[in-house]
């Protein structure tokens, strides 16, 4: 006998039955309410409440609100949640404008080390001054508490995104100016004329620096099947020294003159320059798309341009624009062919490599491409 229920029977519609039914089976709503349809659609069948427990997994206790539910505002309204008030919250609006205003400044004006904010580092701050400040609501404040502050705002004060400012005055204009530059120089390469043809041919120049020249400690392990799918390399390595790659790309014919060196300077850069007036026909210009570095404009390579007047036309980038310089594409292949994962037994034999990589870029040239123009107006 204690296994009856002495509450009231449950009497539902048709309707109510399909929507039981329907909660009952579902793989999308909320678990809690596909349990309440299970619970009252057996106990409307007339189950024991023990039955119900085996079946659903809901405690008695439970199932005894579910049903007084049902019995008291109908079965639709027992499957959700009674509207209740909610509590008045223990941080006030006042107390989560401070913090964030306190986020968006930095912890060295407070007198920490560090140069941006810890979520802890963050709390203990708060913890220790907002009572003071007549914010004792937060003199408990948590890493959660205030993780949850500074996520209502989107703020992450531990990460940090990088821009680029423009220092350059007359950036849109150099910019312009170069992609003319790119424009004429396609419009050049449809006609598919020789050098020789040409009254200017352009090229562009850039330094790859900081080549590092490494050398294994061990040797490398190669692959073998079914054992080794790769190359295996010892962590432990030795740095022996550092090139410079100076190299010119030619628009025309994708083909590359360069110089490798131990350093970029007035002279290495006039190396390259010699380089390109004995290899260019005599009567025609070669004007280089460059950027701004001293080597360019030094009072050496000022000397020898007096030398070979009418010979070169310069074309800068704009200061932190170097991704205007069509040049970058090949240092971009170098560092994804030759130059990746590069080990070598000496400096010398680094500066071959390149060469000898260049040398094949030469072979099979390819000519790169500015493909979108966006001019201001």
């Amino acid at each position: 006998m204690s296994n009856i229920c002495k509450k009231e029977k449950l009497v539902l519609s048709t309707k109510e039955i399909s929507k039981l039914k329907t909660y009952s089976q579902s793989k999308t709503l909320p678990y809690r309410e596909v349990l309440r349809a299970q619970v009252l659609l057996n106990y409307h069948q007339g189950k024991p409440i023990t039955e119900i427990n085996r079946i659903t997994g809901v405690s008695r206790r439970v199932i005894y609100e579910y049903i007084e539910k049902a019995l008291s505002f109908g079965a639709e309204k027992a499957l959700k949640d009674l509207y209740h008030s909610p509590k008045e919250p223990v941080i006030t609006q006042e107390a989560k404008l401070w913090v964030i205003k306190l986020a968006c400044t930095k912890p060295k004006e407070y007198g920490y080390a560090a140069e941006f904010w810890t979520y802890s580092l963050l709390a203990r701050h708060t913890r220790d001054n907002a009572p003071d400040k007549g914010y004792p609501c937060l003199k408990k404040a948590a890493k959660a508490t205030i993780y949850r502050i500074l996520n209502e705002s989107k703020i992450k004060t531990h990460k940090i995104n990088y821009y680029l400012e423009r220092r350059d005055e007359q950036f849109d204009e150099k910019m312009n100016e170069v992609l003319m530059v790119y424009q004429e120089v396609n419009l050049q390469n449809k006609v598919k004329r020789a050098h020789q043809d040409m009254e200017i041919i352009t090229v562009s120049v850039d330094e790859k620096p900081g080549v590092q020249a490494i050398k294994n400690i061990a040797p490398d392990l190669p692959p073998k099947p079914g054992k080794q799918k790769t190359y295996s390399r010892d962590y432990e390595y030795k740095r022996l020294g550092t090139l410079s790659i100076l190299a010119s790309l030619d628009l025309h014919t994708g083909k590359v003159i360069a110089e490798v060196q131990d350093e970029h300077r007035s002279r290495e850069f006039i190396m390259l320059l010699k380089k390109l007036d004995a290899n260019y026909p005599k009567k025609s210009k070669i004007r280089i798309i460059l950027d701004n570095h001293s080597s360019h404009v030094s009072k050496e390579t000022r000397k020898y341009l007096e030398n070979r007047p009418n010979r070169f036309i310069y074309v800068h980038t704009p200061k932190h624009g170097s991704w205007l310089n069509l040049v970058e594409t090949l240092f971009g292949k170098m560092a994804r062919t030759f130059l990746k994962g590069i080990h070598v037994e000496s400096k010398t034999e680094l500066k071959e490599r390149i060469l000898k990589g260049i040398e094949e870029i030469n072979q099979l040239p390819v000519v790169h491409k500015w493909s979108k123009f966006d001019f201001e107006n």
